[in-house]
């Protein structure tokens, strides 16, 4: 059976649609990167981290482009708080961002964009779209012509009328209708800013993933991912903008959206200040437990946030890990490795053996919408056979039991990769690793001290990738091993 998804335009789960066979192109919304991410941002994160590795494992070439927002309101007035310029606020807080999501077990995108790299290209998009008569200049400003578009609101549901009839905001000066929104900002004074045909400015939030998504990955590509509360207004201005920009041509064959992170009655965001910091999250408690919890569920359902939640993920990570461990013990140098990078399985319906049958199930659960409720119990199943198989087997000494073990183990292990557990022995204390380590700091350091952040920035990154998390504090760089990564 393909994979089936449901997709947040049609409403419906159909099978994954590819413009290549075989290839899948995905882009997700990145962070606004103005503050320390909240275990509500970061969920969304884990899961489109781990449908890339579901696709992948089922045999897809998967190509995902991830993007920062590094110029708005926000983040401007940050700066203005901590007395630092909007881009050393930016390039602080996606460095936050991405040691947050490496303790959290999620790999680099293939691509990072940032929206100030792609001004130029902006620019251009908006003069287009001005010259195709679905824009127009104000002041200064641009902004889109809604009604020019005459899809709007199929990704929402939400029709013009009910739009306008539930509209209370006045239309500002020069702009036409008050549905109608910004592609371009006149600047004001101490922002950030660049040139344009309309003055000095910056781009609007919206325009900027029409522009970056296109160019990485051409009109008409596979998946759009995103939490649920950029269905609108910002993916539906996303359609508008490309299929107007590219002569009604469909934007993104698909769309997943995350559900939302609740904490007690209200939706987790900075704004409302009930947020919980994925730092603080990690202190307390194992990074792989917070990944099982945001993995529990379905992607697309609303979860609350809670110490019981989180007491309740830790407990079932330590099962698997137990199992695991016990695994080790009982099988020595026969215990299979987890992949980092687990190949597809040969079939739909793996051998069918024992461990091939729990295999199968897995696979048929993930299949369906990625259904990673019903997958982790297929997990938690195989676990109990396998302990009972321990017991026999350290009981009897039975032969069969440990072949049985070691066949269970083995499907264990490729359940684990899909899922993102690497179940890490504990953190390196090696002397010539730690050294390794202190020894690089001191390079970025030094090259922070002469303003190479490129080259600080790019040993940060490194360390990153190999399961390094760095933290920037006032007594200088702490660092600790976030994953199985480094040995």
């Amino acid at each position: 059976m393909p994979v089936q998804i449901h997709d947040s335009l049609t409403r419906s789960v159909h099978p994954l649609k590819t413009r290549e066979p075989g290839r899948v192109f995905m882009y997700t919304c990145g962070p606004t990167v103005y503050n320390n991410p909240h275990i509500g941002n970061v969920r969304t994160f884990v899961w489109f981290d781990f449908i890339r590795r579901y696709l992948t494992y089922r045999g897809y070439e998967v190509t995902y482009v991830l993007n920062y927002t590094d110029v708005d309101d926000r983040i401007i007035e940050r700066a203005a708080i901590e007395k630092i310029s909007p881009q050393e606020i930016a390039r602080k807080y996606a460095r936050a961002f991405e040691d947050d999501v490496a303790a959290l077990g999620v790999h680099r995108p293939d691509l990072v964009c940032r929206a100030t790299d792609h001004i130029e290209e902006m620019v251009k998009a908006i003069e287009s779209l001005i010259e195709k008569g679905a824009a127009y200049e104000a002041g200064g400003d641009v902004f889109f012509a809604v009604d020019s578009f005459a899809g709007y609101g199929k990704l929402s549901g939400r029709s013009l009328e009910d739009m306008r009839s539930g509209e209370r905001v006045e239309a500002s000066a020069g702009k036409r209708s008050p549905l109608d929104f910004a592609l371009w900002k006149a600047a004001k004074e101490g922002e950030p800013s660049w040139p344009s045909p309309w003055g000095k400015g910056r781009p609007g939030w919206h325009i900027e993933c029409s522009v970056m998504s296109t160019k990485y990955l051409g009109m008409g590509f596979d998946v759009h991912g995103g939490a649920e509360d950029l269905i609108f207004p910002h993916h539906e201005n996303e359609i508008a903008q490309a299929e107007a920009l590219h002569d009604d041509k469909q934007f993104v064959k698909q769309w997943l959206h995350a559900g939302l992170v609740q904490m007690e009655s209200e939706k987790m965001s900075k704004s409302l200040g009930n947020v919980v910091l994925v730092q603080d999250v990690i202190e307390r408690y194992a990074p792989e437990a917070a990944r099982y919890w945001a993995l529990t569920g379905s992607y697309r359902t609303q979860v609350t946030f809670s110490d019981r939640a989180l007491e309740d993920a830790a407990q079932a990570y330590e099962r698997l890990k137990t199992f695991w461990v016990s695994c080790g013990h009982a099988l020595g140098a026969q215990r299979p490795d987890i992949p980092l990078n687990p190949a597809r399985p040969p079939a739909d319906n793996p051998a069918g053996d024992e461990a091939g049958h729990y295999l199968g199930r897995f696979i048929a659960a993930l299949d369906d919408d990625f259904n990673t409720a019903s997958a982790l119990a297929v997990v938690h199943e195989l676990v109990r056979a396998g302990n009972k198989s321990l017991e026999a087997a350290e009981r009897d000494g039975d032969d069969k039991e440990g072949e049985r073990l070691t066949e269970l183990a083995g499907a264990f292990a490729e359940m684990s990769a899909v899922l993102g557990f690497q179940f890490p022995a504990g953190e390196s204390s090696s002397e010539l690793v730690a050294g390794l380590v202190e020894y690089l700091l001191e390079l970025r350091e030094q090259s922070r001290r002469g303003k190479e952040f490129e080259r600080a920035d790019a040993i940060r990154s490194r360390l990153t990738d190999l399961g390094v998390a760095i933290e920037d504090t006032p007594s200088g760089a702490r660092w600790r091993v976030t994953r199985g990564s480094v040995s």
